[in-house]
């Protein structure tokens, strides 16, 4: 709230009676009511509690009428989070209210592309409309606040998680968690529609060993600081409320139990003031790492460390009462995790208005309140074209066109996971949004030809998560042959190809990135019959296409495109849209090469491709470097970036210099790519990257037209963490580089001084 609150209504010990207080500061109110609770009031406040209204509405009502609920996670829409409210408001002791939270990663009901296609847009605008439009559909079903963004940097494939994050670019990322979580408040964090973002997970998730997920973290200190903890700042430095605790070890200590990580780091270093919250079972989860002997004194750690709010754990609830009275935990810590808990309900207006977003009537049904457009609009943003060899992309509405493959009719995979409601029905397929494209002109001719997988084992194990993959009962033989004589058919064969929703998702890493072999077989069988073959992806993961890249004469990277992902597509595979993102991670050519990244440090003996020699980073056994770079894409029409130039060669202290480039759009249609400008600092007193992004435009040009792009650079962006971890900019010489991919750049130097 921020300001004085000229009146606060709070209950009275003396008489149980409602009192007018006169008027407080923030710190002042929260202390009134610090001063007031008792000790399992204080503990009830740590409690993030989930809501079933099945199993459990008579219990939370319970336990919120005495005063041991701090806060409440998942969509209560009305009129039920209201009447949860009311039970805090009439009935508890000291009328706290509760907060409501919900994952709100990529959508509720208007579900956008997940978070990876997300950044694969370079576009701050159509990310700040998607959070928007995410936050208007939660508020209006009562959340308060959301456990996103997710800003997990990665630079594995492999890891379960990679679709729910922004890739593997610090700045990119940086860039994306401060838009969001600005976007997500809105003008007025006051209004009915504002949601306060709580950015995850802290900290290095994306960082687990082998991509495995719940993994631990082995890095440098300086490591952290250089690039991973750069988009957490960002959302806390954007004005996130909260931050969520992660489950992975770093350096052998659980996040839950790092006291460097919560108080030093984040509290300290940072000046984060909000609440911190354990992810589900993290507190509990400190047994298992082997760190606390029981749930007691996992708790005892966790509240040490910093964590101020359990979720799906019952260790502060069981076992801090007991810990505080005994001595064995100080309650001052305790008082402190309950002010953080308190500011932020305060922070929400909560105190002034405890039923704001909580509705009393039931909302409009769901269909009338999608956004349909913008979801199309952004999807198709997103969208990477890889290969377009002989301008086989866009395809002619004037066509017969063979549509294959087992993602094609899907309507769920394209909601990814945490996809708010997830309900499937309000999805316009691949094969729906091209049938509606072509109506009444191409001839579109469908046969699935295989299932996405034949992996039994894979199969049983995903029945077991509750996510049984939609799998057809025909032979493999009879599904193939089916597609082999629709393709026959055709001039042109569309397959789409890729993962399941499931492949991606907690708890679920993949050691494989390749497709699978059923999906592998349809391609090599419909690659036979020597007609144009365009592959659409479905995916939320870079993929190891080698083979694929090798066969297809177009690509298109889509994604899990989410609501309007068919009609997306469809714009995108017929030219009523020119494709413009760019890749947010690198493409490996195999699954041996990970992890590989743009940013990488040269060594000391650096791989030179135009002279190959034994004793350089290399593999022996396939070409060095990804398959597809970091910030790669193609458009249907050619652009071009000319005349480099620098304001001035040399850079002084507290100066700015200016990059200029021109940009030609020399191709036949009208269209958007990203211009990328990179810097790479030459000599420093630690090992620096080849290269790091540290600034991007993204331009629509007519046809022929041309423009000059620029860029500022100063003092500030050439900083890093040297080996003390000073935050400096070392003088000396350093390269800027400007593409529209991280790979093929033209170069001018500069020198700092």
């Amino acid at each position: 709230m921020g300001k004085t609150l000229l009146l606060c209504l709070l209950v009275s010990l003396s008489g149980g009676k409602v009192m007018a207080q006169p008027s407080l500061t923030k710190a002042a109110f929260i202390e009134h009511v610090l001063g007031q609770m008792t000790l399992a009031e204080k503990v009830g406040q740590l409690e993030l509690v989930g809501i079933d209204r099945d199993q459990t509405d008579t219990h939370i009502r319970q336990r919120i009428a005495a005063g041991l609920v701090g806060g409440i996670a998942g969509l209560a829409s009305p009129p039920y989070g209201q009447a949860l409210q009311r039970v805090a408001m009439e009935r508890s002791r000291l009328k706290i209210p509760l907060f409501f939270a919900a994952d709100v990663i990529h959508g509720v009901h208007t579900v956008f592309p997940v978070s990876l296609g997300l950044a694969a847009s370079w576009d701050m605008a159509a990310i700040a409309l998607a959070g928007r439009i995410s936050a208007r559909e939660a508020s209006a079903e009562g959340a308060h606040l959301t456990f996103g963004p997710s800003v997990d940097m990665t630079r594995d494939p492999r890891w379960g998680r990679v679709s729910e994050g922004y890739g593997e670019d610090p700045f990119l990322a940086s860039r994306i968690a401060g838009v969001l979580v600005k976007a997500y408040r809105g003008d007025d964090p006051h209004a009915a529609d504002s949601l306060m973002a709580g950015v995850k997970h802290f900290a290095l998730y994306g960082a687990v060993e082998g991509g495995k997920d719940y993994n631990s973290v082995e890095m440098s200190t300086a490591n952290m600081y250089q690039f991973y903890f750069a988009p957490y700042r960002a959302a806390v430095d954007a004005g996130a409320g909260m931050v969520m605790i992660a489950f992975n070890a770093i350096g052998g200590v659980p996040a839950a139990a790092n006291r460097w990580l919560i108080r030093d780091v984040l509290r300290h270093q940072w000046g984060f003031g909000g609440v911190t919250l354990g992810d589900c079972r993290a507190i509990e989860g400190l047994v298992d790492h082997g760190v606390a002997r029981d749930p007691r004194q996992a708790a005892a750690l966790a509240l040490r460390a910093g964590v101020d709010m359990e979720l799906c754990d019952d260790a502060y609830g069981k076992y801090l009462p007991g810990l505080v009275a005994s001595g064995d935990v100080d309650v001052a810590l305790l008082d402190e995790a309950v002010r953080h808990v308190l500011g932020l309900k305060y922070d929400l207006g909560l105190f002034d208005d405890p039923y704001r977003t909580l509705g009393s009537v039931a909302l409009p049904p769901i269909a009338a309140r999608l956004q349909r457009a913008a979801a199309r609009d952004i999807a198709r943003k997103t969208f990477v074209l890889l290969k377009n060899a002989h301008q086989t992309l866009p395809l002619s509405k004037q066509t017969r066109i063979a549509l294959v493959g087992p993602l094609a009719k899907s309507q769920r995979d394209l909601l990814g996971s945490y996809c708010g409601d997830c309900d499937d029905q309000p999805v316009v397929s691949l094969y729906d949004g091209m049938v509606r494209a072509v109506q009444g002109q191409a001839t579109l001719v469908y046969a699935k030809g295989a299932n996405v997988s034949t992996d039994e084992q894979l199969s049983e194990r995903l029945k077991f998560y509750q996510t049984p993959l939609e799998l057809d009962p025909r032979s493999p033989e009879t599904l193939l042959g089916e597609a082999l004589e629709v393709a026959r058919q055709a001039e042109v064969i569309v397959a789409v190809v890729g993962e399941p929703w499931s492949f991606n998702d907690e708890s679920i890493s993949r050691a494989d990135i390749n497709l699978p072999s059923s999906q592998r077989r349809l391609l090599s069988a419909l690659k036979t019959l020597n007609k144009p073959l365009v592959i659409v992806l479905v995916n939320g993961r870079p993929l190891d296409l080698t083979q694929e890249q090798a066969q297809a004469d177009a690509l298109l990277e889509t994604w899990f495109s989410g609501t309007e992902g068919g009609n997306a597509v469809a714009d995108v595979l017929f030219g009523d849209y020119n494709p413009s993102g760019k890749l947010p991670m690198t493409f490996p050519r195999s699954v041996g090469q990970i992890p590989v990244y743009y940013n990488h440090l040269n060594t000391g003996r650096p791989f030179n491709p135009a002279a190959s020699e034994k004793y350089t980073s290399q593999y022996i056994d396939e070409p060095d470097g990804p398959l597809y770079p970091f910030g790669y894409g193609l458009s249907y029409t050619r652009f071009e970036l000319s005349g480099l130039q620098l304001s001035t060669p040399v850079l002084h202290r507290g100066e700015s210099l200016t990059v200029s480039v021109t940009l030609a759009n020399t191709g036949p249609r009208d269209g958007e790519t990203v211009v990328q400008l990179y810097l790479r600092d030459v000599v420093a007193s630690v090992s620096r990257p080849v290269k790091e992004l540290k600034g991007f435009q993204k331009i629509m040009l007519k046809a022929g037209e041309h423009t000059v792009v620029e860029f500022t650079l100063d003092e500030n962006d050439l900083k890093f963490y040297d080996a003390q971890l000073h935050y400096v900019a070392e003088p000396g010489e350093f390269k800027v580089q400007v593409g529209l991919d991280s790979q093929a750049v033209q170069e001018q130097r500069f020198e700092l001084r």
